[in-house]
């Protein structure tokens, strides 16, 4: 089968989406299948992936960049088009960010009330809030492609949002690496890494790895850490990834936990960090189906999320995470933090969790998109199909009768007036 993958940048270090893009590319190639990647950007690890590259070039928004994504995969004769939320030339949608407008009003209501209204009018006039419109009205518009959700909530806001109709959505959740996420790369990470940080054995080592600082929780993150100063157990906060550091450091110290919280910024391979930690903290105010909780999960590490998080739909509250009620309340982000100072209730929840992802592999995952691309070529063969002899004589006696077929013109109509 002949691939074509469409996203902005195909270069793990970036983010879940895009890590999770060049490791799927990866096991699509191992089939044997040729997949080619329409792409703004190659870097990093996405450079050895098994693929046919096609850069785009000087696509200043976009609005643009879909549009030239188009013009490139019209020429490339493939058997199926699956755009990760780029572009709208596709036979499969999978917008990993989810839905825009869904991320637009989650971040407006975490603002006060009256912020809210006035920030929800000047985003009308935004030029940038414009194209995204824009760009969206055509992406979620009904071409026959098959809508792919990273999990329930964001299949509502496909319908919510967008009026997409439920039969054609598809819920997919992420699948992790469970081989190279495991609990296994302890012994050969944990006490180099926390070593090379500073941190002892008895210290309670937390761990975020995230890019978007605001929005997966970051700023709740320091208050809570700020309620451990001084506290019975020493604690640390490893945060991996984002940038503009400087100025995170300088907000860390303002709130006086400065010496508490790691740094390290974007790294090309997490592993060790989740191999050093003894907890993962993901606060999120929004996700769609965190890849990272899944990493952290697999790792064999008790999880605190949030239930705004797609991945929540995974996990069961006090068996194999803590999920959190309101992400942005540090009382109750604090106190699940402080449940995992203890060691035997760490070593119960990271030992489910790992279960948990043990039954969400990546290989499982591949298989369920490529069981959707063979529902896309199933459903492409039907329509090229020419009717049988019999069809033809039934529908002819049909229309005699003066009652259309079912698959007439006419018929549809009706039923749509019905």
């Amino acid at each position: 089968m002949r691939v074509g993958l469409v996203l902005q940048h195909f270069d793990p270090r970036r983010g879940g989406l895009e890590q999770w893009s060049v490791r799927f590319a990866e096991r699509l190639a191992m089939r044997g299948h040729e997949v080619h990647v329409v792409a703004r950007h190659f870097g990093g690890g996405g450079n050895s992936a098994p693929v046919v590259a096609h850069r785009i070039d000087g696509a200043e928004t976009p609005l643009k960049f879909a549009e030239e994504a188009q013009a490139k995969l019209s020429s490339l004769a493939l058997d199926v088009i699956h755009d990760m939320g780029a572009g709208w030339h596709c036979d499969v949608f999978h917008p990993h960010g989810g839905s825009w407008h869904s991320i637009t009003e989650r971040k407006l209501s975490l603002m006060r009330p009256g912020l809210r209204e006035l920030k929800r009018g000047l985003n009308v006039l935004l030029p940038r809030h414009r194209r995204y419109r824009a760009l969206m009205a055509r992406q979620y518009a009904d071409h026959g492609q098959i809508m792919l959700a990273l999990s329930r909530s964001v299949a509502e806001d496909f319908r919510r949002f967008h009026q997409v109709p439920a039969e054609r959505i598809r819920v997919v959740y992420n699948g992790v690496d469970v081989e190279r996420f495991s609990p296994e790369h302890r012994g050969r990470y944990r006490a180099s890494l926390r070593r090379s940080l500073g941190i002892d054995d008895d210290t309670v080592l937390a761990l975020i790895v995230a890019h978007n600082f605001r929005l997966k929780g970051v700023p709740t993150l320091l208050r809570a850490v700020r309620r451990f100063r001084g506290g019975p157990r020493p604690v640390r906060l490893v945060v991996v990834g984002g940038k503009r550091l400087w100025r995170w450091r300088l907000k860390a110290a303002r709130l006086g936990v400065g010496g508490l919280v790691h740094f390290v910024g974007p790294v090309d391979d997490p592993v060790p960090y989740y191999a050093a930690a003894d907890l993962y903290v993901h606060p999120t105010t929004y996700d769609t189906c965190s890849l990272v909780v899944l990493e952290a999960a697999a790792s064999g590490l008790p999880v605190v999320t949030s239930r705004v998080n797609g991945v929540s739909e995974l996990l069961k509250h006090e068996t194999d995470a803590l999920l959190l009620r309101d992400a942005t309340d540090v009382d109750e982000l604090a106190g699940a933090v402080q449940a995992l100072f203890d060691d035997s209730r760490r070593a119960e929840l990271g030992a489910a969790a790992r279960r948990t992802a043990l039954g969400h592999p990546l290989d499982r995952n591949v298989e369920e998109v490529l069981a959707v691309y063979e529902e896309v070529l199933a459903s492409r063969d039907r329509k090229r199909r020419p009717r049988s002899v019999q069809e033809t004589r039934r529908s002819r006696r049909e229309v005699l009768r003066g009652q259309p077929s079912a698959d007439s013109g006419a018929a549809r109509a009706r039923s749509v007036l019905a």
